[in-house]
């Protein structure tokens, strides 16, 4: 790492590597093109899910319900995915993965328009969402294989939210068009197929896999948890609240949208929520911080919630899209600022895991707020759903402040990286 996060007071950060730069890393775009069409899927399915279930049974909550059970079945067995990742390879995992992950949003799909009981449509959540395939934590995984120790890492974290809330801009309004002008289960029909096609191709560029990751499978080194950190832990946090967000964000949209009589507003509203993101993302990766990301994120975090608190005060589409707006220029530096902490936080043989524990946990915090913000909606209407973002961050905040010190690396994260590769080249970051 380099001049982007070595010093807080800015003493000796030169110029920031630039995008162009970053992407003509060599090999760069034979994983990069697959797995963008990959990720897609996963800004389809909540909104998707919500979306079809609502349709047969009317009511937000149960739909927020199932959505639910899906994001924790995500966030639960995602972390794991990464284990296995890490130990046995990408493609190994993606495979089947992707196979059974189109298999039961398939199964989902047919029971839901069945008119299935709703502990039937729980039941096939879960294989839902526990097959969702990490494509974003995968190509995470990559980029810190190659750019090892590089001033281009953090360049990466900013370019790979970008290219987050590049997806969140189109998948959800792509499935909106989907559900609401083609049939309401359209939407989840094309996430399974973009899931099974992208999955595949990116699952074959195998000679892009992390080296730490063939190396764990070979049985060499020492196995770190990445949850052993006690920095992952107060990120996962911090995600947690970010996905509290998501989650109000798409219930209370969507419910906003039925309440004035024009539900086709709904992608819009979200898109242009998640452009804010894509912009801030391209600014955070653009910008020579003078700070480090531990700081960043704490401003930023701090930004988040306030403007959360704004949110179930809109009465009108122009004002939310403005808030909504609002909303997501700030979420970009808190995600660029924890992505980027993992590189310093964990060793090389773990970063999958820690990537997919971050991503876990939006999903947990998007699934519980998609359940409550579905609840308040149905019981009090759409702007009381947007509460939920409001607890969520200012939970994670006081979190976030109170624990910032273990977001600092220690001597026995560099001693744990060391056992894994055998010496430890990298320079030494300071985060602040």
């Amino acid at each position: 790492m380099a001049s982007a996060v070595t010093d807080d007071t800015g003493r000796g950060a030169g110029r920031r590597p630039g995008y162009g730069q970053l992407l003509r890393t060599p090999g760069a775009w034979t994983f990069l093109l697959p797995g963008f069409a990959a990720r897609q899927p996963f800004a389809m399915l909540t909104i998707g899910i919500v979306l079809l279930v609502q349709d047969t049974t009317g009511s937000y909550g149960r739909a927020g319900a199932v959505a639910a059970v899906t994001g924790v079945s995500m966030a639960l067995f995602a972390p794991q995915g990464g284990k296995l990742a890490d130990r046995f390879g990408q493609h190994a995992v993606l495979l089947p993965g992707v196979i059974v992950h189109a298999a039961s949003v398939s199964a989902l799909t047919a029971l839901a328009l069945a008119d299935a009981p709703l502990w039937v449509l729980f039941a096939a959540a879960v294989p839902t969402g526990a097959s969702v395939p990490q494509i974003g934590p995968m190509v995470r995984a990559r980029w810190a294989a190659k750019l090892d120790g590089s001033p281009l890492m953090s360049t990466a974290a900013a370019f790979e939210s970008v290219t987050d809330e590049l997806t969140f801009v189109v998948g959800p309004v792509l499935a909106t068009a989907l559900c609401t002008g083609v049939h309401p289960a359209a939407g989840l029909i094309a996430e399974a197929g973009l899931t099974l096609a992208g999955g595949l191709l990116f699952a074959a560029q195998r000679r892009t896999q992390p080296r730490a990751v063939r190396a764990a499978a070979a049985g060499t080194g020492t196995r770190v948890s990445a949850l052993s950190v006690p920095g992952v832990r107060v990120l996962v946090v911090a995600f947690l609240g970010i996905g509290s967000v998501f989650g109000g964000m798409q219930v209370s949209l969507t419910a906003f949208s039925e309440e004035i009589g024009n539900p086709g507003a709904n992608g819009l509203l979200y898109g242009v929520f998640a452009a804010g993101n894509m912009l801030a993302g391209v600014a955070c990766g653009a910008i020579a911080w003078k700070s480090g990301p531990r700081r960043r994120m704490v401003i930023g975090y701090a930004g988040l919630t306030l403007t959360a608190s704004l949110l179930w005060s809109a009465h009108s589409l122009a004002l939310l899209a403005v808030l909504g707006l609002l909303a997501g220029l700030c979420i970009a530096p808190p995600l660029i600022s924890g992505y980027t902490l993992v590189d310093a936080l964990v060793p090389a043989s773990a970063r999958t895991e820690s990537f997919t524990w971050l991503t876990g946990a939006v999903a947990l915090g998007q699934a519980a707020a998609v359940t409550v913000a579905g609840q308040l909606a149905d019981a009090y209407g759409a702007r009381a759903g947007f509460l939920v973002p409001l607890v969520g961050t200012v939970l994670a905040m006081i979190t976030l402040v109170a624990l910032r010190s273990r977001l600092t690396p220690r001597a026995s994260g560099h001693v744990a990286a060391r056992g894994v590769s055998g010496m430890d080249h990298r320079p030494r970051v300071t985060v602040d």
